[in-house]
């Protein structure tokens, strides 16, 4: 049965030069059925050049419950804002 198949995150570019951006999920027994699965699914109208599948318990992701903590800018790197640099004189554009 399907529902004892593991999940797989589905990722599909588009065109080249473009990034995989996330597409879906399926059900499937193994990497080459969600695969194919995937390419059946998400890409039925050639918009697809490059398909990842990823099972779903491998991937390792935020909780929106802790977005401000876990976002919050870090006080002791300030060399990652841009007050910190000097910019020189006759420089138009950074």
């Amino acid at each position: 049965m399907s529902s004892d198949w593991p999940l797989w995150e589905v990722f599909v570019r588009g065109r080249r030069g473009l990034s995989h951006t996330h597409a879906g999920s399926l059900h499937a027994p193994d990497a080459e059925m969600a695969l194919r699965n995937a390419r059946d699914l998400y890409t039925r109208r050639s918009e697809g050049v490059s398909i990842w599948v990823v099972p779903a318990s491998v991937i390792t992701a935020s909780s929106p419950d802790e977005k401000d903590p876990f976002f919050e800018p870090a006080s002791d790197k300030a060399y990652r804002h841009p007050t910190f640099y000097e910019v020189p004189e006759g420089v138009r554009n950074l």
